[in-house]
């Protein structure tokens, strides 16, 4: 079962980099002229907000607020991606995030990611 948790852990953690990424990606397609620093602005600060409010050693993230903050970016990550014309790829990007993100819930993994 370690195995398997460490591994579901990966998993959530390309979901926080795929979720740092559709932010990138939204103001890499609508920053027209502004294309660079929108989408690395973007992920900059999705970056510096899942680091201290969503992570599992968040400074200022506990409990159902951690949760909620989770579920809100990637809700709105998820939306960036469809607004961007990739309907498929956030479809798919939100249920692997439900998948993992549900995998890691679990008692004996949700051990795994604390300090």
């Amino acid at each position: 079962m370690i195995i398997f948790g460490w591994l579901v852990l990966g998993l959530v953690f390309l979901g926080e980099a795929l979720t740092i990424s559709a932010f990138a990606d939204w103001g890499w397609h609508h920053g027209d002229d502004w294309r660079w620093p929108l989408a690395v602005g973007l992920a900059a600060v999705t970056m510096i907000g899942w680091w201290m409010f969503a992570s599992p050693q968040a400074r200022f993230g506990e409990g159902w607020l951690r949760d909620l903050l989770k579920v809100g970016m990637i809700g709105v990550a998820t939306a960036a991606l469809w607004s961007s014309g990739h309907e498929t790829g956030a479809v798919v990007f939100l249920v692997f995030n439900l998948i993992v993100n549900g995998l890691a819930q679990i008692p004996s993994i949700k051990v795994l990611a604390r300090p």
